[in-house]
């Protein structure tokens, strides 16, 4: 898989919070990932490959991100089926 789906996906489902400890655990990270890939009918990659990605674009534990767009609504519409 192309690094540029990984781009993609970061632009389309995060955004960077500077001011705020903003962090996105890897359990969260993953599943929206998951989701932008099902919204968008794209074929999710090897979780290695998604973590290899994640690794080398924020090599600190601390990424500072946090969710945005369709994929976000997604993912916690799946994550917390109470809410529907």
């Amino acid at each position: 898989m192309a690094d540029s789906q990984f781009d993609l996906f970061l632009h389309e489902a995060t955004y960077a919070d500077q001011v705020s400890d903003a962090n996105l655990d890897r359990d969260r990270l993953y599943g929206l990932y998951t989701s932008w890939c099902c919204i968008n009918a794209q074929p999710p990659g090897a979780e290695s490959s998604f973590w290899a990605a994640m690794k080398h674009r924020f090599p600190q534990r601390r990424n500072g991100l946090r969710m945005k767009g369709p994929a976000a609504a997604d993912y916690i519409l799946a994550s917390s089926p109470a809410l529907v």
